[in-house]
Parts: C-alpha cells; structure tokens; sequence
C-alpha cells in the first residue's frame, strides 16, 4: 500500500473525496478540514493499494492539484489494516509489479540533477577502479562498481524517453558525461603525479590478466549490459534495491572510466581507447535495455488497466449484491 495525502482548497477536497470514496482500492480515508495554515485548504489522507495508484492519481491530477495544492505519496513499511487488506485484493497484479510513474518521475528529476555528492562518490568509485586496474585485483573493481552512482542519471534519461519527458536528457547526460569527465580529470591527474614521482610504472599499469577485459570489449559486454540495463529499471520500478546492486557489479562503467585515467597518464593511448570503447558499449546497453523495459512496463499496464473493470462499474455491481443469508 502507498500513503497518499492531499492537501487541496476547500472548493475542491469535495471531489477529492468522491474519487477516494467511489475506488475500492482505497483504504481507511480522513479528512481534516481548515488545516492549511490559512485555514482554507483542506488535508485529505488514505491509503491506496500500489498496482491501482496511478489511476487514482491521475484522476487527482484532474483536478488541478499540483498547481492548487499537493500530492504527497509515502511507502510505509507496514499497514496493518484489515481495510487496507481488502483494498489490496481489488488491485490487479501483485504489489511489487506496480509501477507508480508519478514516483518514478520524481526520482528520475532528482537524478538528472548534478550534485557534490554524486560527483564525489563517482571520483571515489574512479580512483578505486584505477588501483583495481593497476594492482590486477578484481575485487578493487567490484568495490568501485557498487560505489559508483552512474545508474541514476542512466535510469533517469531512460525514463525521460520512455515518458516523453524529453527536457530531462539533457541535463541528466550533462550530468553523466560531465561527471564521468571530471572524474576522469581528477584521476589522471593523481596518476600523473604518481607516475611522475615513479609511485608506479607503465608496464604494470598497462598488464594485469584478471581485469584485463576492462579494455577487451565485445559482443559480451553489450549483452551483459542489457541484461543489467533491464535488471536496473525493473529493480528501480519494483523497488528492488538488492537486485540493483547485482546490477552495479555486472556492468564495466566506473572500471573503464577508472583505467582511461590510468592508462593516459603513463601514455598508453590503445589501452585508453579500448577503455573508452567498453564504456560507450555498455552506457549504450543499458540505454536501450532500460528505455525498452520501461516502455513494455507502460504497455502492459496501460493494456491490464482497460481488461480490469472501473472503479464507478465495481462498486454498483458491489451495492447491487444482495446481503449474505444469516444462518
């Protein structure tokens, strides 16, 4: 179940209600009246089983809401409430197929937005997988991988395709590209300096067989970066946060980043070439796996919502039931 509170004009708050009241997928609805600050909005709150939020929301949105008032959606961990059990049996599907595309949105908007900690995070994640690269230790490599935060604003643009939200590609691939450059700055210029001193040496920056397929791309990693690219979204719709992690571990972003910096400042421009090479395959990968998955998520439950029957429809077939027989 989700959480949902409105606060809305009082003129309106009528016909909030009505839409709550008339979908059985709604549960255990309040109404506080006068309880904006001014005294003229209303505070509407219910809880509405996951896999039917959408049209509950979009018919919200009707109203004029979000320009009006707000919509606020929360996941508790727990509703404890026969209501809320019954709503949730008039939803189709299961709850942890339903995609609420408001949420999604919302987070994709964060995500398409720079920030100092995804920049630091990525530089972090740069530095690690060069010392993975350069010491041939995988491990050092999966390190970097789960911390790297490049899938956000992956996540971001292919959600901004599949939705048509099209404004948000360019600042979510402004903040992928540059924060993929400036780690890539910043780590070169560590290595440079290291390099410089004698701290390490071109030869084994540039060999090492356990982590050598970082700069050995193929028709693998395109395929391994749609499997992830599939495996993100869907982790990120269903709320999945163990399967995104298996994702950040499969996919050679961070690590191909990390031996770029490495493998130019010892001047070993091949090395960097096939590390720029393995990185567009599988940005590319995931790109199309995640804007397809998205869009098959959109098709399927678009397609589901008009097989099920309509709110208004269930409930006067549910009043025109006769009364169970007593005993």
């Amino acid at each position: 179940m989700l959480s949902v509170r409105v606060i809305a004009p009082r003129e309106t708050c009528r016909a909030v209600t009505e839409i709550v009241k008339a979908d059985p997928t709604v549960a255990n609805l309040a109404v506080v009246r006068g309880a904006t600050l001014d005294g003229g909005g209303d505070l509407v709150l219910f809880d509405v089983a996951r896999e039917n939020a959408n049209e509950v929301i979009g018919a919200l949105r009707g109203l004029g809401i979000e320009s009006s008032g707000s919509i606020t959606l929360t996941e508790p961990l727990a509703v404890i409430s026969l209501a809320a059990d019954r709503a949730e049996e008039e939803a189709p599907g299961h709850p942890a197929d339903g995609v609420v595309w408001d949420q999604i949105e919302d987070q994709a908007r964060n995500d398409a937005r720079p920030s100092w900690s995804f920049m630091v995070f990525l530089v972090l994640a740069t530095l690690i997988a060069g010392i993975g690269r350069y010491l041939d230790q995988p491990i050092l490599i999966i390190a970097a991988m789960v911390v790297g935060p490049e899938f956000a604003p992956v996540a971001a643009i292919c959600i901004a395709l599949a939705r048509r939200r099209l404004r948000l590609v360019p600042e979510a691939a402004l903040t992928l590209i540059g924060g993929f450059a400036i780690a890539t700055v910043f780590s070169w210029a560590v290595w440079a300096i290291a390099y410089a001193f004698g701290a390490i040496d071109r030869e084994r920056a540039t060999t090492g067989p356990l982590t050598e397929f970082i700069v050995s791309p193929d028709i693998w990693s395109f395929l391994i970066a749609l499997l992830a690219g599939c495996a993100g979204v869907l982790s990120l719709t269903t709320a999945k946060s163990s399967a995104l992690v298996g994702v950040f571990i499969s996919v050679t972003t961070v690590p191909a980043v990390g031996t770029i910096a490495l493998t130019l400042a010892v001047g070993e421009w091949g090395e960097a070439w096939s590390s720029l090479i393995q990185l567009g395959i599988n940005l590319l990968g995931l790109l199309v796996a995640g804007t397809v998955t998205l869009l098959v998520q959109r098709f399927a439950w678009e397609r589901f919502g008009r097989m099920r029957p309509r709110p208004a429809h269930r409930g006067r077939r549910a009043a025109a039931a006769p009364p169970p027989s007593r005993p």
